[in-house]
């Protein structure tokens, strides 16, 4: 029976949302926080106040649980560590900053010389990678805030992505046209690629040992450990983000025509294609038990997807219709406390579910 999607979607941005980034599974769920480059809605647009806003919501539902408030310009990046104690952000004000992500408290503020771009956490939290528009890597021991960073040159244009391999002992970075491998013990590059246009994201998968990587139309898999190519996809259109499955089934991906691909990881087939987004789609990745993905576009939404269309899970729950009614078997979003009219009146024609606007406090 065929099933249509129907997406959550979760307001309180209303500029672009650049990043996102999902917790490890926690006794509490799992949790993503997200990065917008400009004012929150609940901001008056004053000069100088259009400053970004990272929000923390509950992975599974995207009900808003906070916003971290501090940064004084766009933010780029934003990631949680496993457990979801700790958050971190890159910002365009020249600095990442370190928060409680239970009380919404910032913890640290790490001054740059440019632009911050990307942070990520060491596996035990302990330590934090940063980059940006100064082309430096940078790693912050946060046990010692007010030691100065390791710093790691060699790129040579802005970096766009940085992050933790192998367990910690390496270091993946992404400039414009280049992706390299460092070893972190002697903070030297083993290996890099080079591509004839630029790249736009890039995501390490631990179990494997996977990097995958886009530049314009291709979805382009690697060893995160040689850089040796594995498999490599053309979708129909640039591609600014892709995400693969935790069980390496699926991979999806979105980009400039606004719409999300589902592909098959194994045969390469394309699963699924859909109109995601009023805007280009800026990232996508995929919850850490799989059942969902969430996306962040130009359209300043940030939406959840069902990775099986029809399963009972978080919001959704299947309601089949009446036999040979004729009707497509649809997916339901329900809301506790809530009448059918009023779910009705929720869903709009394209079946999204808006939520309520975030009040936009610390979390």
């Amino acid at each position: 029976m065929a099933m249509r999607q129907t997406p959550l979607t979760c307001s309180g941005h209303t500029r672009p949302v650049v990043d996102l980034a999902f917790s490890g599974i926690t006794p509490y769920g799992y949790f993503l926080i997200s990065a917008c480059k400009g004012a929150g809605q609940h901001l008056p647009r004053l000069s100088g106040q259009h400053y970004g806003k990272p929000m923390l919501r509950q992975g599974d539902t995207g009900d808003w649980i906070g916003t971290f408030l501090g940064h004084k310009g766009a933010v780029w990046g934003a990631t949680l560590n496993t457990d979801a104690t700790k958050a971190a952000t890159a910002a365009a004000d020249f600095t990442a900053k370190v928060w409680d992500a239970v009380s919404g408290d910032e913890l640290m503020t790490l001054a740059h010389k440019h632009i911050v771009k990307t942070v990520d956490f060491t596996q035990d939290s302990n330590y934090l990678l940063t980059g940006g528009q100064d082309k430096l890597l940078r790693i912050y021991d946060l046990n010692k805030p007010e030691a100065e960073p390791k710093e790691i040159s060699g790129h040579t244009s802005g970096i766009k992505k940085a992050l933790w391999c192998s367990e910690d002992k390496q270091i993946l970075s992404a400039d414009d046209k280049t992706v390299r491998l460092w070893d972190h013990a002697t903070m030297t590059e083993v290996k890099s690629l080079n591509f004839n246009m630029s790249v736009s994201s890039m995501e390490y998968i631990p179990e494997g040992e996977i990097l995958l990587i886009t530049y314009g139309r291709s979805i382009a898999f690697h060893s995160a450990v040689s850089l040796d190519p594995i498999k490599s996809f053309e979708a129909p259109a640039t591609i600014n983000s892709a995400s693969l499955h935790p069980e390496k089934e699926f991979l999806v991906a979105g980009g400039e025509d606004f719409k999300l691909y589902k592909y098959d990881y194994n045969s390469g087939e394309e699963l699924e294609s859909y109109k995601g987004h009023f805007g280009p789609i800026h990232c996508v990745r995929f919850s850490p038990d799989g059942e969902l993905y969430a996306s962040g576009s130009e359209d300043g939404t940030l939406r959840l997807w069902q990775t099986v269309v029809g399963k009972t899970y978080g919001l959704w729950k299947c309601v089949l219709p009446e036999e040979d009614s004729g009707e497509l078997a649809k997916p339901k979003i329900g809301f506790p406390e809530t009448t059918e009219e009023e779910i009705e009146e929720i869903a709009s024609e394209n079946s999204d579910c808006i939520y309520p606007s975030a009040p936009d406090v610390k979390a």
